[in-house]
Protein backbone atom coordinates (compact mmCIF):
# COMPACT_ATOMS: atom_id res chain seq x y z
CA UNK A 1 0.00 0.00 0.00
CA UNK A 2 1.29 3.48 -0.80
CA UNK A 3 1.99 6.07 1.84
CA UNK A 4 0.22 9.38 2.24
CA UNK A 5 3.32 11.55 2.11
CA UNK A 6 5.17 12.22 -1.12
CA UNK A 7 8.83 13.29 -1.00
CA UNK A 8 9.80 16.92 -1.33
CA UNK A 9 12.42 17.41 -4.02
CA UNK A 10 14.00 20.24 -5.95
CA UNK A 11 12.10 21.51 -9.02
CA UNK A 12 13.03 20.10 -12.39
CA UNK A 13 14.60 22.33 -14.98
CA UNK A 14 12.09 22.90 -17.80
CA UNK A 15 12.74 20.72 -20.78
CA UNK A 16 15.26 18.49 -19.03
CA UNK A 17 13.22 15.42 -18.05
CA UNK A 18 9.74 14.07 -17.66
CA UNK A 19 8.14 14.69 -14.27
CA UNK A 20 4.80 14.05 -12.62
CA UNK A 21 1.98 16.53 -12.91
CA UNK A 22 0.34 18.13 -9.88
CA UNK A 23 -3.34 19.03 -9.76
CA UNK A 24 -3.82 22.01 -7.48
CA UNK A 25 -7.52 22.64 -7.99
CA UNK A 26 -10.43 21.60 -10.16
CA UNK A 27 -13.94 22.50 -11.21
CA UNK A 28 -16.57 20.02 -12.30
CA UNK A 29 -20.09 20.37 -13.69
CA UNK A 30 -21.93 17.14 -14.37
CA UNK A 31 -25.47 15.86 -14.40
CA UNK A 32 -24.93 15.23 -10.70
CA UNK A 33 -24.62 18.97 -10.12
CA UNK A 34 -21.91 21.60 -9.80
CA UNK A 35 -18.85 21.01 -7.66
CA UNK A 36 -16.97 18.00 -6.24
CA UNK A 37 -19.43 17.57 -3.37
CA UNK A 38 -22.31 16.90 -5.75
CA UNK A 39 -20.24 14.41 -7.72
CA UNK A 40 -19.06 12.59 -4.58
CA UNK A 41 -22.64 12.28 -3.38
CA UNK A 42 -23.79 10.94 -6.75
CA UNK A 43 -21.02 8.35 -6.76
CA UNK A 44 -22.19 7.10 -3.39
CA UNK A 45 -25.83 6.99 -4.47
CA UNK A 46 -26.30 7.41 -8.25
CA UNK A 47 -29.50 9.23 -9.13
CA UNK A 48 -31.77 8.46 -12.06
CA UNK A 49 -31.43 10.65 -15.15
CA UNK A 50 -33.74 13.67 -15.24
CA UNK A 51 -36.51 14.68 -17.63
CA UNK A 52 -35.08 16.61 -20.61
CA UNK A 53 -38.16 16.54 -22.84
CA UNK A 54 -38.58 20.34 -22.65
CA UNK A 55 -34.96 21.32 -23.37
CA UNK A 56 -35.09 21.18 -27.19
CA UNK A 57 -37.62 21.38 -29.99
CA UNK A 58 -35.99 18.52 -31.88
CA UNK A 59 -37.04 14.92 -31.32
CA UNK A 60 -34.99 12.91 -28.83
CA UNK A 61 -34.51 9.12 -28.75
CA UNK A 62 -35.30 9.18 -25.03
CA UNK A 63 -36.62 11.85 -22.69
CA UNK A 64 -34.11 11.52 -19.88
CA UNK A 65 -30.43 12.32 -19.46
CA UNK A 66 -27.83 13.19 -16.85
CA UNK A 67 -28.08 16.84 -17.87
CA UNK A 68 -27.95 20.19 -16.09
CA UNK A 69 -31.47 21.17 -17.12
CA UNK A 70 -31.54 24.50 -15.26
CA UNK A 71 -27.97 25.55 -16.13
CA UNK A 72 -27.69 29.17 -17.32
CA UNK A 73 -24.27 30.59 -18.07
CA UNK A 74 -25.24 34.11 -17.00
CA UNK A 75 -25.83 32.84 -13.46
CA UNK A 76 -22.10 32.11 -13.30
CA UNK A 77 -20.41 34.57 -15.70
CA UNK A 78 -22.92 37.41 -15.87
CA UNK A 79 -24.84 38.70 -18.88
CA UNK A 80 -22.06 40.71 -20.55
CA UNK A 81 -20.63 38.87 -23.55
CA UNK A 82 -22.36 35.57 -22.82
CA UNK A 83 -25.53 35.92 -24.90
CA UNK A 84 -24.26 33.90 -27.87
CA UNK A 85 -22.25 31.26 -26.02
CA UNK A 86 -23.45 27.78 -26.86
CA UNK A 87 -23.85 25.11 -24.20
CA UNK A 88 -20.43 23.55 -24.75
CA UNK A 89 -18.61 26.87 -24.44
CA UNK A 90 -20.67 27.83 -21.39
CA UNK A 91 -19.98 24.58 -19.56
CA UNK A 92 -16.28 24.72 -20.35
CA UNK A 93 -15.89 28.34 -19.25
CA UNK A 94 -17.71 27.83 -15.97
CA UNK A 95 -15.56 24.78 -15.24
CA UNK A 96 -12.45 26.91 -15.87
CA UNK A 97 -13.77 29.58 -13.50
CA UNK A 98 -14.49 26.99 -10.81
CA UNK A 99 -11.04 25.42 -11.23
CA UNK A 100 -9.24 28.74 -10.85
CA UNK A 101 -11.32 29.61 -7.79
CA UNK A 102 -10.51 26.21 -6.29
CA UNK A 103 -6.74 26.55 -6.77
CA UNK A 104 -4.20 28.53 -4.78
CA UNK A 105 -2.49 29.52 -8.05
CA UNK A 106 -2.31 33.31 -8.19
CA UNK A 107 -2.54 34.74 -11.72
CA UNK A 108 -1.20 38.22 -12.44
CA UNK A 109 0.58 40.14 -15.18
CA UNK A 110 3.88 38.55 -14.21
CA UNK A 111 2.80 34.97 -14.93
CA UNK A 112 -0.28 35.03 -17.19
CA UNK A 113 1.89 34.51 -20.30
CA UNK A 114 3.04 31.22 -18.75
CA UNK A 115 -0.46 29.91 -18.02
CA UNK A 116 -2.61 28.37 -20.77
CA UNK A 117 -5.50 26.04 -21.52
CA UNK A 118 -5.83 22.57 -23.01
CA UNK A 119 -9.40 21.35 -23.48
CA UNK A 120 -10.60 18.03 -24.81
CA UNK A 121 -13.69 17.58 -26.94
CA UNK A 122 -15.30 15.21 -29.40
CA UNK A 123 -16.15 17.74 -32.11
CA UNK A 124 -16.91 20.95 -30.23
CA UNK A 125 -20.61 21.74 -30.09
CA UNK A 126 -22.26 19.26 -32.44
CA UNK A 127 -25.52 21.20 -32.14
CA UNK A 128 -23.93 24.54 -33.07
CA UNK A 129 -22.12 23.04 -36.04
CA UNK A 130 -25.24 21.22 -37.18
CA UNK A 131 -27.53 24.22 -36.75
CA UNK A 132 -25.13 26.57 -38.55
CA UNK A 133 -24.65 24.15 -41.44
CA UNK A 134 -28.40 23.60 -41.71
CA UNK A 135 -29.01 27.34 -41.99
CA UNK A 136 -26.72 27.57 -45.01
CA UNK A 137 -29.17 25.28 -46.81
CA UNK A 138 -32.55 26.48 -45.59
CA UNK A 139 -32.13 30.26 -45.24
CA UNK A 140 -32.98 32.56 -48.13
CA UNK A 141 -30.17 33.73 -50.37
CA UNK A 142 -27.66 35.19 -49.85
CA UNK A 143 -27.81 32.60 -47.09
CA UNK A 144 -28.81 34.82 -44.20
CA UNK A 145 -26.95 32.93 -41.52
CA UNK A 146 -26.41 34.77 -38.26
CA UNK A 147 -22.66 35.57 -38.25
CA UNK A 148 -22.65 35.74 -34.45
CA UNK A 149 -23.23 31.99 -34.38
CA UNK A 150 -20.13 31.17 -36.40
CA UNK A 151 -17.59 31.28 -33.50
CA UNK A 152 -19.60 28.51 -31.81
CA UNK A 153 -19.27 26.33 -34.91
CA UNK A 154 -15.52 25.85 -34.44
CA UNK A 155 -14.37 23.24 -31.95
CA UNK A 156 -11.89 25.48 -30.12
CA UNK A 157 -14.56 28.02 -29.10
CA UNK A 158 -14.60 26.98 -25.43
CA UNK A 159 -10.81 27.12 -25.03
CA UNK A 160 -10.51 30.38 -26.95
CA UNK A 161 -13.27 32.16 -25.05
CA UNK A 162 -11.90 30.90 -21.73
CA UNK A 163 -8.44 32.23 -22.54
CA UNK A 164 -9.92 35.64 -23.32
CA UNK A 165 -12.24 35.68 -20.31
CA UNK A 166 -9.59 34.78 -17.76
CA UNK A 167 -6.71 36.64 -19.38
CA UNK A 168 -4.50 33.61 -19.91
CA UNK A 169 -1.85 34.23 -22.54
CA UNK A 170 -0.04 30.86 -22.55
CA UNK A 171 -0.64 27.98 -24.98
CA UNK A 172 -4.29 27.53 -25.96
CA UNK A 173 -5.14 24.14 -27.45
CA UNK A 174 -8.16 21.98 -28.19
CA UNK A 175 -7.77 18.22 -28.57
CA UNK A 176 -10.52 16.23 -30.31
CA UNK A 177 -10.16 12.81 -28.73
CA UNK A 178 -13.69 11.59 -28.04
CA UNK A 179 -13.57 9.05 -25.19
CA UNK A 180 -9.75 9.38 -25.11
CA UNK A 181 -9.85 13.16 -24.80
CA UNK A 182 -8.83 13.56 -21.15
CA UNK A 183 -5.86 11.20 -21.32
CA UNK A 184 -4.70 12.90 -24.52
CA UNK A 185 -5.08 16.27 -22.80
CA UNK A 186 -2.96 15.10 -19.87
CA UNK A 187 -0.21 13.86 -22.19
CA UNK A 188 -0.24 17.11 -24.16
CA UNK A 189 -0.24 19.14 -20.96
CA UNK A 190 2.69 17.14 -19.63
CA UNK A 191 4.65 17.83 -22.82
CA UNK A 192 3.93 21.57 -22.68
CA UNK A 193 5.04 21.86 -19.06
CA UNK A 194 8.05 19.56 -19.26
CA UNK A 195 9.29 21.19 -22.47
CA UNK A 196 9.12 24.60 -20.82
CA UNK A 197 6.27 26.11 -22.86
CA UNK A 198 4.08 26.76 -19.83
CA UNK A 199 4.20 26.69 -16.03
CA UNK A 200 0.52 25.85 -15.52
CA UNK A 201 -2.46 24.90 -17.64
CA UNK A 202 -6.18 24.56 -17.23
CA UNK A 203 -6.58 21.01 -18.53
CA UNK A 204 -9.93 19.33 -18.93
CA UNK A 205 -12.69 18.22 -21.25
CA UNK A 206 -16.25 19.23 -22.07
CA UNK A 207 -19.33 17.66 -23.68
CA UNK A 208 -22.76 19.24 -24.00
CA UNK A 209 -26.11 17.46 -23.96
CA UNK A 210 -27.99 18.00 -27.21
CA UNK A 211 -30.27 16.05 -29.54
CA UNK A 212 -27.20 15.23 -31.63
CA UNK A 213 -25.35 13.79 -28.63
CA UNK A 214 -28.41 11.89 -27.47
CA UNK A 215 -28.84 10.23 -30.86
CA UNK A 216 -25.12 9.38 -30.97
CA UNK A 217 -25.44 7.52 -27.65
CA UNK A 218 -28.60 5.82 -28.88
CA UNK A 219 -27.01 4.51 -32.09
CA UNK A 220 -23.80 3.42 -30.33
CA UNK A 221 -25.89 1.36 -27.95
CA UNK A 222 -27.85 -0.14 -30.81
CA UNK A 223 -24.54 -1.69 -31.95
CA UNK A 224 -22.78 -2.47 -28.67
CA UNK A 225 -25.69 -2.87 -26.25
CA UNK A 226 -26.45 -1.02 -23.04
CA UNK A 227 -29.01 1.52 -21.95
CA UNK A 228 -26.91 4.26 -20.35
CA UNK A 229 -28.50 7.69 -20.51
CA UNK A 230 -26.53 10.44 -22.24
CA UNK A 231 -24.68 12.86 -20.00
CA UNK A 232 -23.03 16.25 -20.20
CA UNK A 233 -20.74 18.62 -18.39
CA UNK A 234 -17.12 19.61 -18.01
CA UNK A 235 -14.26 19.08 -15.63
CA UNK A 236 -11.17 21.29 -15.66
CA UNK A 237 -8.02 20.84 -13.58
CA UNK A 238 -5.26 23.31 -12.69
CA UNK A 239 -2.15 21.35 -13.64
CA UNK A 240 1.43 22.24 -12.76
CA UNK A 241 4.80 20.57 -12.41
CA UNK A 242 4.59 18.44 -9.27
CA UNK A 243 8.15 19.02 -8.12
CA UNK A 244 7.82 22.78 -8.55
CA UNK A 245 4.60 22.82 -6.53
CA UNK A 246 6.18 20.96 -3.63
CA UNK A 247 9.36 23.02 -3.79
CA UNK A 248 7.18 26.13 -3.36
CA UNK A 249 5.72 24.62 -0.18
CA UNK A 250 2.32 24.05 -1.74
CA UNK A 251 0.25 20.89 -1.39
CA UNK A 252 -1.27 19.28 -4.49
CA UNK A 253 -4.69 17.65 -4.55
CA UNK A 254 -3.30 14.87 -6.69
CA UNK A 255 -0.36 13.82 -8.78
CA UNK A 256 -0.71 12.28 -12.23
CA UNK A 257 2.23 9.88 -12.18
CA UNK A 258 1.87 8.41 -15.66
CA UNK A 259 -0.38 8.34 -18.73
CA UNK A 260 -0.11 5.67 -21.43
CA UNK A 261 -2.24 5.28 -24.57
CA UNK A 262 -2.29 3.07 -27.65
CA UNK A 263 -4.38 1.99 -30.64
CA UNK A 264 -5.14 -1.69 -31.13
CA UNK A 265 -7.63 -3.93 -32.92
CA UNK A 266 -11.24 -3.02 -31.99
CA UNK A 267 -12.71 -4.96 -29.06
CA UNK A 268 -13.74 -8.41 -30.23
CA UNK A 269 -13.69 -12.12 -29.44
CA UNK A 270 -9.98 -12.52 -30.27
CA UNK A 271 -8.98 -10.63 -27.11
CA UNK A 272 -6.37 -8.50 -28.89
CA UNK A 273 -7.87 -5.28 -27.59
CA UNK A 274 -7.78 -6.51 -23.99
CA UNK A 275 -4.12 -7.42 -24.38
CA UNK A 276 -3.49 -3.93 -25.78
CA UNK A 277 -5.23 -2.17 -22.91
CA UNK A 278 -3.40 -4.48 -20.52
CA UNK A 279 -0.13 -3.33 -22.09
CA UNK A 280 -1.13 0.30 -21.47
CA UNK A 281 -1.90 -0.49 -17.84
CA UNK A 282 1.40 -2.32 -17.33
CA UNK A 283 3.37 0.53 -18.86
CA UNK A 284 1.50 3.10 -16.75
CA UNK A 285 2.31 1.18 -13.57
CA UNK A 286 5.96 0.78 -14.55
CA UNK A 287 6.43 4.45 -15.43
CA UNK A 288 4.71 5.48 -12.21
CA UNK A 289 7.10 3.27 -10.27
CA UNK A 290 4.31 1.32 -8.57
CA UNK A 291 2.97 -2.22 -8.68
CA UNK A 292 -0.47 -3.64 -9.35
CA UNK A 293 -0.84 -4.36 -5.64
CA UNK A 294 -0.50 -0.64 -4.87
CA UNK A 295 -3.65 0.28 -6.82
CA UNK A 296 -6.68 0.72 -4.58
CA UNK A 297 -9.33 1.91 -7.05
CA UNK A 298 -9.89 1.67 -10.81
CA UNK A 299 -12.11 4.37 -12.32
CA UNK A 300 -13.37 2.55 -15.39
CA UNK A 301 -15.17 3.65 -18.54
CA UNK A 302 -17.88 1.01 -18.07
CA UNK A 303 -21.21 2.16 -19.52
CA UNK A 304 -23.25 -0.99 -20.04
CA UNK A 305 -21.97 -1.70 -23.56
CA UNK A 306 -21.23 -5.36 -22.96
CA UNK A 307 -18.61 -5.93 -25.66
CA UNK A 308 -16.53 -2.92 -24.56
CA UNK A 309 -17.09 -3.38 -20.83
CA UNK A 310 -16.05 -7.02 -20.95
CA UNK A 311 -12.91 -6.23 -22.95
CA UNK A 312 -11.95 -3.50 -20.47
CA UNK A 313 -12.59 -5.69 -17.45
CA UNK A 314 -10.55 -8.56 -18.91
CA UNK A 315 -7.58 -6.21 -19.29
CA UNK A 316 -7.91 -4.83 -15.76
CA UNK A 317 -8.40 -8.27 -14.25
CA UNK A 318 -5.39 -9.68 -16.10
CA UNK A 319 -3.06 -7.03 -14.64
CA UNK A 320 -4.64 -6.11 -11.29
CA UNK A 321 -6.80 -9.10 -10.43
CA UNK A 322 -10.09 -8.58 -8.64
CA UNK A 323 -8.75 -6.78 -5.57
CA UNK A 324 -8.95 -3.12 -6.59
CA UNK A 325 -12.35 -1.46 -6.19
CA UNK A 326 -14.11 -0.60 -9.47
CA UNK A 327 -15.54 2.91 -9.64
CA UNK A 328 -18.10 3.03 -12.47
CA UNK A 329 -18.44 6.78 -12.82
CA UNK A 330 -20.92 6.73 -15.68
CA UNK A 331 -23.57 5.32 -13.35
CA UNK A 332 -23.60 8.84 -11.86
CA UNK A 333 -22.79 10.98 -14.91
CA UNK A 334 -24.17 9.08 -17.91
CA UNK A 335 -22.31 8.58 -21.19
CA UNK A 336 -20.69 11.95 -21.84
CA UNK A 337 -18.14 10.97 -24.52
CA UNK A 338 -15.17 13.38 -24.32
CA UNK A 339 -16.07 14.58 -20.81
CA UNK A 340 -16.15 11.02 -19.46
CA UNK A 341 -12.42 10.73 -18.81
CA UNK A 342 -12.46 14.12 -17.07
CA UNK A 343 -15.34 12.89 -14.90
CA UNK A 344 -13.35 9.76 -13.99
CA UNK A 345 -10.46 11.92 -12.77
CA UNK A 346 -12.79 14.36 -11.03
CA UNK A 347 -14.60 11.46 -9.34
CA UNK A 348 -11.36 10.19 -7.83
CA UNK A 349 -10.46 13.65 -6.56
CA UNK A 350 -13.98 14.26 -5.26
CA UNK A 351 -13.81 11.05 -3.22
CA UNK A 352 -10.48 12.17 -1.75
CA UNK A 353 -12.07 15.48 -0.73
CA UNK A 354 -14.91 13.63 0.96
CA UNK A 355 -12.84 10.85 2.54
CA UNK A 356 -9.51 11.98 4.11
CA UNK A 357 -8.80 8.40 5.11
CA UNK A 358 -7.95 7.81 1.45
CA UNK A 359 -4.97 10.22 1.56
CA UNK A 360 -2.11 8.92 -0.54
CA UNK A 361 -4.07 6.14 -2.23
CA UNK A 362 -3.10 5.22 -5.76
CA UNK A 363 -5.81 4.87 -8.39
CA UNK A 364 -5.95 3.85 -12.01
CA UNK A 365 -8.05 5.41 -14.77
CA UNK A 366 -8.82 3.26 -17.80
CA UNK A 367 -10.59 4.15 -20.99
CA UNK A 368 -11.34 2.65 -24.38
CA UNK A 369 -13.10 3.32 -27.65
CA UNK A 370 -15.10 1.11 -29.97
CA UNK A 371 -12.46 1.71 -32.65
CA UNK A 372 -9.62 0.24 -30.56
CA UNK A 373 -8.06 3.21 -28.78
CA UNK A 374 -7.14 2.52 -25.16
CA UNK A 375 -5.35 4.23 -22.30
CA UNK A 376 -4.54 4.23 -18.63
CA UNK A 377 -3.29 6.74 -16.06
CA UNK A 378 -1.98 6.37 -12.51
CA UNK A 379 -3.08 9.02 -10.01
CA UNK A 380 -2.24 9.60 -6.35
CA UNK A 381 -4.73 11.76 -4.44
CA UNK A 382 -5.14 13.59 -1.16
CA UNK A 383 -7.88 15.37 0.73
CA UNK A 384 -7.52 18.95 1.87
CA UNK A 385 -7.69 18.18 5.56
CA UNK A 386 -4.85 20.21 7.08
CA UNK A 387 -3.67 21.34 3.64
CA UNK A 388 -2.75 24.82 2.46
CA UNK A 389 -6.04 25.48 0.65
CA UNK A 390 -7.76 26.53 3.86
Amino acid sequence: MSTATAPTTAPAEPGTRSTALAITGFGVLSGAGIGPEALAAALAAPAAPVDVSEMFEEELPRNDAHALVDFKVRDHLGRKGTSFFDRSTSLGMVACKEALADSDLEIDDDNRARIGITLGTTAGSAKSTSDYSKDTFVQDRPYLVNPLLFPNAVMNCAAGQSGIKFGLQGPNATIAGGPMAMLNVLRYTRNLINCGYADALLAGAVEEFSPQESWAVHYAQSVYGGDAAPGEGAAVFVVENAESVRAAGRTPDAEVLSVEVGVFDPPGPDGEFSRGLGLCISRALERAGVTAADITTVATAANGMTLLDDAEERAIGAILGEGAQRLRVKEATGEAFSASGAFQLAALLARHRAEPARDGELSLITTRSAEGAAGAAVVRGWSRAGGDHG
